[in-house]
């Protein structure tokens, strides 16, 4: 830990030995005197930790040293120590950014000792606080979010960076369990917000009697149940970003209000007619095709329009190629770490499993499906046999992305040799064609 560096300024030489004796008794602190206004101004580039400063200097007023030491660092503590108690002055000067105002009496030097140990406290706490933040900032980096080498993913990498650096509104789309959340969190986290609040809401899980109040607040005696004033999310998510995910549950009435608080960028709480302004990021998810939510009248267009920005596909995990063992291998490593189970790899025939699964849950089904496989694994290894798929695939799931018809038999085939266990001549009697066919594929690599 660095010494807590403490100046004194003040005339008195007599009275600045004393203190700095009595503060030198912490042997964490390293103090330093001041007699003169212009000889503490040449050595502010040491950056003290904290300063007492004397008010009635004989080169400069207190008031007016406070000012010039703030305009500099206004992040250092400063305790005024004055001959008079005068409460229109120790209330100017604390208005001004003073830490404290401590008159010199018989109590002063315990007063003083106090005072200092608190503004330490205080300093190590932000400190802590700043420490944190940049962890989460560590956390959140795009490559530590987001594991993947694939083009794919390369690309979403390089529209987040875009994203990062504006505050222009996201729109992230893609399948249920790609990390769409995980896409947003990573853009607040390195975008300069980074340091106020990234604030999620999942709009199909609030009922849509209570979204208005849920995302802009309510007085109290709103509706019934109001029992006390509530702001809402937006207001929460001040100077900071506002997640809305799965936006395209909104129905059709709270959409034209969130359009009114795009447009306006402010709120109104349920219940009170005082406008507040705001000033958020926004980013939105959805698993749907807002276009075709348009086309079908669910979907405000002026409000698509305004939502649409910059807009982030995250693809599925079965376009994602050699991810899927990336993905597959942290996830295993991740887990027999918080399990205390040792160094636990993949065999070979584990991976291909893998590889040839289409993975209808995408990462969230395979951070399970490793999770289960990493508990069942012997001998430090992941075998095949380990790997167990119990998706509630369906053909609906297989169809739901418009592609090519050797995808769509790719997926189908798939689908069936999980379902039967890998047994080729039972899956080409069920979708009646040739097992040589079959065959083909999987030596081609094509299931």
């Amino acid at each position: 830990m660095n010494p807590f560096k403490i100046f004194i300024v003040e005339d008195d030489e007599w009275y600045a030995e004393i203190l700095a004796y009595h503060l030198s008794l912490n042997p964490d602190y390293v103090v330093e005197t001041f007699h003169s206004a212009n000889d503490f101004l040449n050595n502010l580039h040491r950056r003290p930790s904290l300063i007492t400063l004397d008010y009635s200097l004989p080169d400069m007023s207190g008031n007016d040293l406070l000012k010039k030491v703030k305009a500099q660092y206004p992040e250092i503590p400063i305790v005024i120590i004055s001959g008079q108690e005068d409460i229109s002055t120790a209330v100017k000067l604390l208005k001004e950014g003073a830490y404290d105002y401590i008159v010199k009496d018989d109590d002063a030097k315990e007063r003083i000792w106090n005072t200092v140990m608190h503004a330490r406290e205080n300093l190590n706490l932000k400190d802590e606080i700043t420490y944190l933040k940049e962890e989460i900032g560590k956390k959140y980096e795009f490559s530590n979010i987001i594991k993947g080498n694939s083009p794919a993913i390369k690309q979403i990498f390089a529209l987040m960076e875009k994203a990062a650096k504006t505050n222009i509104t996201v729109s992230v789309s893609g399948e249920t369990g790609t990390g769409k959340e995980l896409v947003a969190k990573a853009i607040h986290y390195n975008s300069p917000r980074a340091k106020k609040s990234f604030v999620a809401v999942n709009v199909a899980a609030i009922p849509k009697e209570l979204i208005e109040s849920e995302l802009f607040g309510h007085e109290k005696g709103a509706f019934t149940g109001a029992a006390a004033r509530r702001i809402g999310k937006f207001e929460e998510a001040q100077g900071g970003t506002i997640f809305l995910d799965e936006i395209g549950e909104m129905d059709l009435n709270m959409q034209s209000k969130l359009l009114r608080v795009l447009q306006e960028r402010e709120v109104t709480r349920v219940g009170s007619n005082a406008v507040t302004k705001i000033d958020v990021r926004l980013i939105v998810a959805t698993h749907k095709d807002l276009a075709e939510e348009v086309r079908k009248k669910n979907f405000r267009e002026d409000l698509y329009y305004r939502l649409l920005g910059l807009p982030i596909k995250v693809p599925p995990l079965r376009q994602r190629g050699n991810d899927i063992i990336l993905l597959a291998k942290f996830f295993v490593d991740d887990f027999a770490r918080e399990n205390k189970l040792g160094k636990i790899s993949l065999s070979a025939e584990a991976q291909k499993k893998l590889i040839k699964y289409p993975f209808p849950g995408n990462v969230r089904e395979l951070r399970a499906i490793m999770e289960l496989s990493t508990v069942m694994a012997n001998d430090g290894v992941v075998e095949e046999d380990h790997i167990n798929f119990n998706s509630a695939t369906t053909m609906s799931d297989i169809m739901m992305e418009e592609t090519t018809l050797k995808e769509y038999t790719s997926r189908i085939i798939k689908h069936f040799l999980q379902k039967y266990d890998n047994n080729v001549l039972l899956v080409a009697e069920k979708l009646d064609i040739g097992k040589s066919t079959i065959y083909r594929m999987l030596k081609d690599e094509e299931l």
